[in-house]
């Protein structure tokens, strides 16, 4: 069992994991406020406000810039590693989830016009992220590494 204490006494596993969550439990309130329902399935969702995958990636490059500094090895695969899932947020998946929406709403105008039966799927559409989503992301991933390397580890 040391590697489980290990794995929880590991900064660079706990603050992106933890910046996640509050990500995550963050999307779930503002979803619930916007939408005036509750929506559980938003806490491992896809997209939405803010950026779960951000705040972790984020989180995870600013313990290791706190850690080891700017001119690290550390700091520069994370940072690189952050600025490309940030970046593929905004870009790909947000361009899958705008195509998923056309694609759905060409079937189901599709379906009004046929009697053809078509495939009972929907896809996915909130995948991606806005650069607010990002950004608020980043944020929400920043102030939890510094608060946790500050004050809590």
């Amino acid at each position: 069992m040391n590697w489980l204490s290990d794995l929880i006494g590991n900064p660079f596993f706990v603050v992106p994991l933890v910046s996640w969550f509050t990500a995550q439990v963050l999307k779930v309130v503002i979803n619930a406020v916007i939408n005036k329902k509750l929506d559980w399935e938003r806490l491992f969702g896809d997209g939405g406000m803010p950026s779960g995958h951000s705040a972790t990636v984020s989180s995870l490059a600013a313990i290791a810039f706190l850690t080891y500094g700017a001119g690290s090895f550390e700091f520069a695969v994370t940072g690189i590693l952050a600025i490309i899932v940030c970046h593929d947020a905004m870009g790909v998946r947000l361009e899958t989830g705008k195509q998923a929406q056309m694609i759905n709403e060409i079937i189901r105008t599709f379906s009004l016009f046929t009697e053809d039966k078509l495939p009972e799927m929907k896809l996915k559409e909130l995948v991606g992220h806005t650069p607010v989503q990002v950004l608020a992301g980043i944020t929400i991933g920043i102030i939890n590494a510094c608060i946790m390397y500050f004050y809590i580890l």
